[in-house]
């Protein structure tokens, strides 16, 4: 493979990150807009976004098969044609139906288009290089938390309808069919093949380790996103803010997160994992407590700044943590941790919603808040059962 066509799949990958990124993370700056344009309650309006998280995960599930089955250039082309007719719909939107399915399509689209980027990054390199490139590629996902909330803070506080948020999330995707069409995508190994190697290896026990790394997983995604969705609505309706300043704060959450994922990439190796994420966990959870009780609106950028550097490093190492809890590394028990993590993002506003609807805002923080002690109990309870001081290998 020549250097050109890498390098345009390797862009196509950190796009494919950055356009799931913009679709899940600007929810919260949009939500009061779109519940106010169909005359509902933002709670009510906030469980339609179920569509776009379980779009996300069938997909996922659903890859692993399709690559198998349609070659992955024709589906990132059929992906285009979708994401078209997805914003088509949610331009001429009426009800909640059109609004709804549109949504799922876009979920449907942006978890294929994902699955593929991280295929093709693995592909592509090895060793350090692929670490690196994942790193990487993963910070395409807060990079479009830096830009979009910011973007359609903009966007709205100059009355400018919601739906050309999502058009300017499109041109993610315009991106990504233009350096499709110009490139020779790697085909999947035959899973015939993968079946009777996996067939044919000793099965290792995980343990309970892997249980509760993947509850702690779970647990710290629905607590990010049920936090940082509804921190814009928290925001307006007790400090009085705009949508652009709203904006403006979840892209400071997400440019603290983008910047401690890579200090902390480095530094992650000069201690023990099960320490750091305990102890991130403890102070991820104080970050967010004080966020809350915060009385000063100037106060919460510095609040939320501290959250996202603190916290960008749990989830990788919970990952990491997952890889290491049997002698060879295993790719099934790593995509359980993944998934659980989706999952997590599916339920964001099957939890949240109800919550708000009842006790307000300010409630679904405290629940994150909860959630996020949660993850340091399992973390630190896992201090007494993790199997990776004796496998000391990383996966991920």
């Amino acid at each position: 493979m020549n250097n050109s066509n890498r390098l345009r799949l390797t862009w196509v990958s950190f796009l494919s990150y950055g356009l799931t990124g913009a679709l899940v993370i600007v929810t919260g700056v949009v939500l009061g807009d779109i519940a106010d344009y169909f005359n509902i309650n933002v709670s009510s309006m906030s469980s339609t976004f179920t569509f776009l998280n379980t779009g996300i995960l069938l997909s996922i599930f659903l890859n692993a098969w399709l690559m198998a089955v349609i070659p992955l250039r024709q589906q990132l082309i059929a992906g285009f044609i979708l994401m078209i007719l997805a914003v088509i719909g949610l331009m001429s939107a009426q009800t909640l139906t059109l609004f709804s399915i549109s949504m799922f399509v876009l979920g449907v689209v942006s978890g294929i288009t994902m699955s593929i980027g991280t295929f093709v990054i693995t592909q592509l390199y090895a060793g350090r290089q692929r670490g690196s490139r994942l790193l990487f590629t993963d910070s395409f996902f807060s990079m479009a938390g830096i830009i979009f909330p910011a973007l359609a803070g903009l966007l709205l506080a100059r009355h400018i309808a919601w739906y050309w948020v999502y058009v300017c999330i499109g041109l993610v995707y315009v991106a990504i069919f233009i350096l499709t069409l110009f490139s020779e995508f790697p085909r999947p190994a035959d899973p015939s093949a993968l079946s009777r190697q996996q067939q044919s290896s000793p099965k290792e026990p995980w343990g309970i380790g892997v249980v509760l790394l993947s509850i702690a997983a779970l647990c710290y995604i629905l607590g990010q996103l049920g936090f940082i969705s509804w921190v814009p609505e928290y925001a307006t309706l007790n400090f009085g803010m705009n949508k652009q300043e709203t904006g403006s704060l979840v892209s400071q959450f997400w440019l603290a997160y983008m910047a401690g994922m890579w200090i902390f990439s480095a530094l992650l190796h000069l201690a023990d994992l099960q320490r750091i994420v305990t102890v991130l966990a403890a102070l991820a959870a104080v970050a967010m407590y004080l966020f809350i009780i915060a009385e000063q609106p100037d106060h919460l950028r510095y609040y939320l700044l501290g959250l996202g550097f603190i916290s960008s490093a749990i989830y990788t190492t919970i990952i990491t943590l997952g890889s290491q809890q049997t002698r060879e590394a295993s790719p099934k028990l790593v995509n359980l941790i993944l998934t659980c993590g989706t999952i997590g993002t599916m339920l964001t506003f099957v939890v949240t919603g109800p919550i708000v609807a009842e006790y307000g805002a300010k409630a679904a923080l405290i629940t994150s808040n909860m959630l996020y002690l949660a993850v340091f109990v399992l973390c630190l309870s896992l201090g007494w059962l993790s199997k990776h001081r004796f496998h000391g290998h990383a996966a991920y």
